[in-house]
C-alpha cells in the first residue's frame, strides 16, 4: 500500500546515501534510532543503503534522557559496542548520542563516517535534503567557508540583542556540511561550524529561535529571548524570563564547569529549513547563527575533545555578520556580492 510522500522520501534518502555519504558496495552501514523518530525515515535510509550494496543494520532502542554522556546509562551494551565498528553511522536519535563517549570514539577512529540527523521527520528530510539543489548548495557553502577561513576577527549581532565578537583560530577545522564522504563527524547540509578562540569570545548571545539540550533543557520555541552574557568564552550570566530560569537551573544541576564554555558557532544556510522546534533543522534556518556550549567534539577542537556532561544549542535569528569589519549578512540576508549571487541560485 502506498504511503505518505513515498516517492519524495525515497528520493531524499537515496540522495543522502549516494550523493552525500557516497556509500560503496560492501561497506557496513549502521542506522541508530531511539523510540521517538519516524521509523519510516529509518527504513527508507536502510533500503537506500542496501540498494547501493551496503551491509546494513538498524539499531532501534529505548529513548535515553538527555544528550551526550547523559545517554550512556540508558544504552544497551551491544549498541555501545558496535557504533565504532562500521564504515557509516547515521544517527536518527531524538535524544542525541552525539557528543557522548561512544560518539567521540567513533568519529576519531579514522574509519567511521558519522552523520547526525536526529529528529528529521519525513517532511524535514524531504525539504532539507531531497528538495535542495546540492550543486548550488555546495558552491555557496564552499565560498562562505573560504571567506570565513580567511577571517581573523568576527562580529555577530541581531535584533534580539546579540552583539558578540571573537577571533578565529586558523589551525582549527571548519565543518562545511555538504560532503560526508570522509571519516569523522558530519551534520545536516546547510550548516558551517567551527570553534573560535574561546578566550576571545566576548559579549551577548541572545537566542530568539529555539534552545535544545535534551531533558529539561529541551526548551523548543522561545517565548522571549534568552541571553548569555559571555566573557572569555564562558557564560557569566543567563538572562530572560521563565525559560531562562529553567535553563539556568539545568546548568546548575549538571554541576559541570565545562558546560559553560562555548563549543562552536555555526551559520544556518539551508534554503528550505524551517523553525519548528527540531534543532537538527532549526540550526540551518537561513540567515541564523547557532551557538553550542558544553562538550566540544574533535571536529571543532581540531584535536582531543573537550569533555562535558552534555551539550546545549541555541539559535539566533536574522543575524548581521561582519568578517574583519566587512558586512556580509544583514538582518538574515547575504549582501556580499558574490554570496548574494550564489544565494539567488538557491532561491534566497
Amino acid at each position: 500500500m502506498a504511503s505518505y510522500m513515498e516517492f519524495e522520501l525515497a528520493n531524499a534518502c537515496y540522495k543522502l546515501m549516494h550523493d552525500l555519504i557516497k556509500v560503496k558496495k560492501g561497506e557496513s552501514v549502521l542506522i541508530t534510532a531511539d523510540s521517538k523518530p519516524d521509523f519510516r525515515v529509518v527504513e527508507e535510509m536502510a533500503k537506500a543503503a542496501e540498494v547501493l550494496g551496503a551491509k546494513t543494520m538498524v539499531a532501534w532502542h529505548s529513548t535515553p534522557k538527555g544528550y551526550g554522556a547523559l545517554t550512556m546509562p540508558y544504552l544497551p551494551d551491544p549498541l555501545i559496542a558496535c557504533v565504532d565498528k562500521t564504515d557509516v553511522w547515521v544517527e536518527m536519535n531524538d535524544q542525541w548520542l552525539l557528543y557522548s563517549p561512544i560518539w567521540d570514539k567513533a568519529v576519531n577512529n579514522g574509519r567511521t563516517r558519522q552523520v547526525m540527523l536526529g529528529g528529521l521527520s519525513i517532511e524535514r528530510i524531504v525539504r532539507c535534503i531531497g528538495e535542495v539543489d546540492l550543486e548550488a548548495q555546495q558552491a555557496f557553502q564552499n565560498r562562505l567557508t573560504e571567506m570565513t577561513r580567511a577571517t581573523k576577527r568576527m562580529r555577530i549581532t541581531n535584533a534580539a540583542g546579540t552583539d558578540v565578537t571573537f577571533e578565529n583560530d586558523p589551525n582549527r577545522p571548519i565543518g562545511n556540511e555538504c560532503d560526508y564522504s570522509f571519516a569523522g563527524g558530519h551534520f545536516l547540509i546547510g550548516q558551517i561550524g567551527w570553534a573560535p578562540k574561546e578566550e576571545t569570545i566576548e559579549g551577548v548571545i541572545a537566542f530568539d529561535g529555539t534552545i535544545s539540550g535534551g531533558g529539561d533543557a529541551e526548551l523548543g520555541h522561545l517565548t522571549e529571548p534568552v541571553s548569555y552574557i559571555v566573557k572569555e568564552g564562558r557564560i557569566q550570566e543567563i538572562k530572560g524570563g521563565e525559560q531562562a530560569d529553567i535553563l539556568r537551573a539545568y546548568y546548575k544541576k549538571l554541576d559541570d564547569p565545562n558546560m559553560y564554555i562555548a563549543a562552536h558557532v555555526c551559520y544556518g544556510v539551508n534554503p528550505n529549513a524551517k523553525l519548528e522546534g527540531c534543532t537538527t533543522e532549526d540550526e540551518r534556518v537561513w540567515g541564523s547563527t547557532e551557538w553550542g556550549f558544553g562538550h566540544q567534539g574533535s571536529c571543532y577542537s581540531g584535536g582531543a575533545p573537550r569533555e562535558a556532561k552534555s551539550h546545549i544549542d541555541g539559535i539566533c535569528l536574522n543575524c548581521t555578520i561582519y568578517l574583519d569589519d566587512k558586512k556580509i549578512l544583514e538582518d538574515g540576508k547575504f549582501i556580499e556580492p558574490e554570496l548574494a549571487e550564489l544565494a539567488k541560485k538557491l532561491g534566497k
